[in-house]
């Protein structure tokens, strides 16, 4: 395992310059993306400011960011950044929205910065060195059975085919419903990883898998002490199709209500 904790500053600095754009500039001009999907003038100027200054600090390391693509260098190292990830609860003046910047290494997640600006709190983890919250380590809850436990689930989908997807978002959110003792949609998937990571909610479960939305958090819930895996079970990485997470403990129930029934199957309680 390479030690990457040489490439936290630069990243924790990469995060300051999108953390004061964030707080000083407003939405401005609305860029649509699609149906219902939008960015915002601060999404582009983050990624334009971070993007030129990474590429500076790093030139070594190709760069992905969600509204621009990819760039710089071709090696087995890449930075993905969402620049405001949780746009339409920025657009709305609600503070649940992040800057997720991540580190991928061989289509996993090494190292990971996550700041909520309006919240005052700036996650960070190195594989291999612990999750921190503002400098203080922090670990996912130990809970061990789903009514008990939290969930948060990602955003319901928008755009081409979304009809379609929110059929099994539907379902999904109905087997949680009767069986988790509570369900939260924050609208930002690097908080829902960061907030597990902190021990604020005990599980995720994400019918997407978007490099910039996921690769800080996954690292950050990783180091914190959850599981991260794909909706078969298997390891989670940039490749996957899902992005579930909890505790060692949690984690197999929460997958078993998280799986989908054959058809026609009852979609309520699970018996555990």
């Amino acid at each position: 395992m390479t030690d990457n904790t040489d490439l936290l500053p630069s990243a924790h600095q990469a995060v300051d310059l999108a953390r004061d754009i964030m707080r000083t500039m407003q939405p401005g001009v609305l860029t649509a993306k699609g149906d219902r999907d939008m960015a915002s003038e601060v999404d582009f100027a983050i990624e334009e400011q971070v993007r030129a200054f990474l590429a500076e600090r790093t030139p070594e390391i190709g760069f992905l960011g969600e509204e621009n693509g990819t760039s710089g260098a071709t090696s087995s190292l890449l930075w993905a950044l969402d620049p405001v990830d949780g746009t339409v609860n920025f657009v709305h003046g609600s503070p649940l929205c992040a800057i997720s910047l991540g580190l991928i290494a061989e289509n996993r997640p090494v190292l990971g910065v996550i700041d909520l600006p309006f919240l005052g709190t700036r996650y960070c983890a190195v594989e291999g060195n612990g999750a921190h919250a503002n400098g203080k380590p922090i670990s996912a809850t130990m809970t061990e059975r789903v009514g008990e436990a939290v969930a948060a689930i990602g955003d319901y989908a928008v755009g081409e085919g979304s009809e379609e997807k929110n059929q099994e978002r539907f379902a999904l959110t109905q087997r949680l419903a009767s069986n988790m003792q509570r369900i939260r949609m924050h609208g930002s998937a690097a908080i829902d990883l960061a907030w597990l990571a902190e021990g604020r909610i005990d599980a995720v479960v994400m019918l997407a898998n978007k490099p910039w939305d996921t690769a800080a958090g996954v690292i950050i819930a990783r180091e914190a002490g959850a599981v991260v895996i794909d909706s078969d079970g298997s390891q989670h990485d940039i490749k996957s199709a899902a992005t579930i997470t909890a505790n060692a403990n949690l984690l197999p129930a929460f997958l078993d209500v998280v799986s989908a029934p054959p058809a026609g199957q009852y979609l309520g309680k699970v018996a555990l």
